[in-house]
């Protein structure tokens, strides 16, 4: 018997069994696409190692496939497999050019009549065309056997073109109205994950307001000295200090447990602009010093906004940021909770607003930075008086920062 195993190296965080392109008994042959891999990045075909019978399925459909488990194993001595069976199956086999068989495999090969092109179809191509209303019959297929791949249908919608297979130098666009953006593969992610994190995560949301004059004269005398910083440094180093009170919004839901986190690693949503957002994240936020956060948050959106983050820095995080009054928002609530962490900080516009404070024992109006907080809870996790004590004590630390 021969293992068919989950490749080592997949693009995506975790990858399930899309569909199997042959059953069990079937005749197979050497790197002949064996089963579809489906990630949250990318769909990805896994060969055949050898040629035989295919004589056992492990992981059926929808299971979860980790790097090195066995999918399936085949039969190299084709045994249990009659004489008339094998010969069968061989004639069934359609011929192949020997142009073809001396091609790479993923290089364009021969078009298959319309009238099979349907039926090679596996199922999670079939749904993506259904889903984006593509006419198989106009896209010129990649896979072996020029059968059309999940790779195919996701380059068609990004492109928001279709060839025919008729013409295949002619790029014809598709219905899409001139407002229309077809939907690229971070925006597919994203998607995914709000719905499920809006469908598995009871949201709640607490407002606060926080006074920003004790940062503001801090970071003012920080920058003459040649230091430079953030306000989200600020934020980054308050957050990681407020975890004390309520370790609760540091952890996560399991099923048996609420799980808290042994460190604070604290990611900062990052607007790409068009392309979406990533959110690459502070490793062990606790422990380090106000300057430290801030040169790590430089470099980290520095090379989140030139696509050169590595996948281990944009992982792991165990808190969330979203600093959303960078671009003008107020307030924003809910926020939706990134999945499998309990709690996400909300931080508005930063304005000067009219307050009320004591001044000799009077009440004066006073002009001060102010910007509203939230904290938006997964509340299997924490409760309101955890998430009030969280943003208390978050808030009294911004607001008594010691003078430089």
């Amino acid at each position: 018997m021969i293992d068919v195993v989950v490749p080592d190296e997949q693009e995506g965080t975790k990858a399930v069994v899309r569909s199997w392109l042959r059953q069990v008994g079937d005749l197979v042959f050497e790197n002949e696409p064996l089963v579809e891999l489906e990630t949250d990045k990318v769909t990805q075909e896994v060969p055949a190692p050898a040629s035989g019978v295919l004589a056992e399925i492990v992981l059926d459909t929808d299971a979860e496939a980790v790097p090195g488990a066995v999918l399936a194993r085949i039969s190299a001595e084709e045994e249990g497999v009659s004489a008339p069976a094998k010969a069968g199956a061989q004639e069934a086999k359609p011929a192949i050019p020997p142009s073809v068989e001396e091609a790479p495999l993923g290089a364009p090969g021969p078009r298959p009549s319309p009238g099979n092109r349907e039926e090679r179809l596996s199922p999670s191509v079939r749904r993506a065309l259904q889903q984006h209303g593509i006419d198989a019959s106009r896209i010129q297929g990649t896979g072996r056997d020029g059968r059309i791949t999940r790779e195919d249908v996701d380059r068609c919608v990004a492109e928001a073109t279709v060839v025919s297979v008729g013409e295949p130098s002619t790029a014809q666009p598709r219905q899409f109205s001139p407002q229309d953006i077809p939907h690229d593969r971070m925006r597919l992610t994203i998607a995914e994950n709000m719905a499920r994190a809006v469908a598995e995560q009871p949201h709640v949301t607490a407002v606060f307001e926080a006074d920003f004059t004790a940062i503001a004269a801090h970071k003012a005398a920080m920058a003459a000295r040649g230091v430079k910083l953030s306000y989200t440094a600020y934020i980054v180093k308050a957050a990681a200090e407020a975890m004390a009170v309520a370790p609760a919004i540091n952890g996560r839901w399991e099923k048996d447990r609420v799980a808290i986190s042994p460190t604070v690693d604290i990611g900062v949503g990052t607007a790409l602009g068009e392309r979406g957002l990533v959110v690459p994240v502070v490793k062990d936020a606790g422990s380090l010093s106000l300057e430290e956060i801030g040169v790590r948050l430089d470099d980290l959106t520095s090379r989140a906004r030139d696509g050169k983050l590595e996948r281990s820095e944009v992982s792991g995080g165990s808190f969330t940021i979203s600093n959303h009054g960078v671009s003008g928002s107020l307030l924003a609530a809910p926020i939706i909770l990134h999945q499998g962490q309990a709690a996400i900080l909300g931080v508005g516009k930063l304005e000067k607003r009219v307050v009320v404070r004591t001044v000799n024992g009077r009440d004066a109006m006073l002009i001060h930075p102010m910007a509203y907080v939230t904290l938006t809870i997964d509340h299997r996790v924490v409760d309101g008086h955890q998430t009030n004590a969280w943003l208390s004590r978050f808030v009294e630390i911004l607001e008594s920062w010691p003078a430089a």
